[in-house]
């Protein structure tokens, strides 16, 4: 058969075994130029888009270059579409005045969305812990979901297993999955505060399991001693909910007591050191001048007091 009859051959058998859902598929694979105000963001999406200086910056490269990266989205049934990844090029889209986007549509499930929207916005460089958590939370009842609608091994061993996908997913382990998701029961003063910092992630763990009036007395009392608080005070605090023995006067007790680890320790931020001293010199040699000079500052007190 000449070569061109064979391509036409081939042609032929390839329109016969492939299927119109598969066409329409790959037809709806391609990137399509959608209205910015077509689009609308994930429902509960958790991650936050901040105007912040990495949102300047893309601002800055979409009005130079457009969006390289096209945004994935799946048509609403109310009309529109539904941002499946791409929120922050949308809405920085939106700062830098464009019309349009480049968006390859598809035609997703729920739990289909919601994993993909998860994993496509868990690869940021930056993520909040409140953000992380309420994904985690999310890509685990959609992973069960799907579990729930396969056959009866899959029933059976797809909860047992979903903790364990995620942290592989995330490069964590399942138990520390579990932790994140624990910190979606935090009231929202205090999830904001694990965000920024002022209470620390293993302590938040343990005020999770505290219940929405514990830890609203807890806040109280957390902002009438000023202190926040440690591994070992939110250690107590859970426990004596547990037993019962909860109250503002009880977390107050506990809060108002200076940690150990205070009263033993002084730190010198490493920038206010590195003003007294080259930039060559290592922490050991900074240690070594500074015993130094305190020995001779120590002896010179002695000759005073001697005096």
């Amino acid at each position: 058969m000449p070569k061109n009859g064979l391509n036409v051959a081939l042609k032929g058998l390839d329109d016969l075994f492939s299927s119109e859902e598969t066409r329409q598929e790959e037809q709806r694979e391609q990137v399509q130029q959608i209205p910015v105000n077509e689009l609308f963001p994930f429902k509960n999406h958790p991650f936050k888009v901040l105007d912040d200086d990495a949102m300047t910056r893309t601002v800055e490269s979409i009005s130079q270059f457009g969006v390289l990266a096209p945004l994935i989205a799946r048509p609403r049934p109310e009309g529109g579409y539904e941002i499946i990844s791409g929120h922050r090029r949308k809405h920085a889209a939106e700062l830098a005045h464009l019309d349009t986007l480049p968006v390859i549509v598809r035609n997703m499930e729920d739990d289909a969305a919601t994993i993909l929207m998860v994993d496509s916005n868990l690869q940021r460089e930056h993520i909040l812990p409140s953000e992380r958590a309420f994904a985690f939370k999310m890509k685990l009842e959609a992973i069960k979901n799907q579990g729930a609608r396969s056959d009866l091994t899959s029933v059976q061993i797809a909860p047992k297993l979903s903790a364990e996908k995620i942290g592989k997913d995330a490069g964590m382990s399942k138990d520390n999955v579990k932790r994140y998701i624990r910190l979606t029961n935090l009231v929202p003063e205090l999830l904001d505060m694990v965000d920024e910092k002022k209470i620390s992630f293993n302590p938040a763990v343990e005020l999770s399991y505290l219940d929405e009036a514990q830890q609203r007395d807890f806040l109280e009392a957390m902002n009438d001693t000023q202190n926040a608080p440690s591994l070992s005070q939110a250690q107590q605090l859970k426990k004596m909910a547990q037993q019962g023995e909860f109250s503002y006067e009880a977390a107050f007790d506990v809060m108002g007591k200076e940690k150990k680890s205070e009263l033993d320790t002084v730190t010198i931020k490493n920038e206010t050191l590195r003003k007294y001293f080259p930039r060559s010199y290592t922490p050991k040699q900074m240690e070594d001048i500074i015993i130094k000079l305190l020995d001779q500052w120590q002896k010179k007190r002695q000759r005073s007091n001697e005096r």
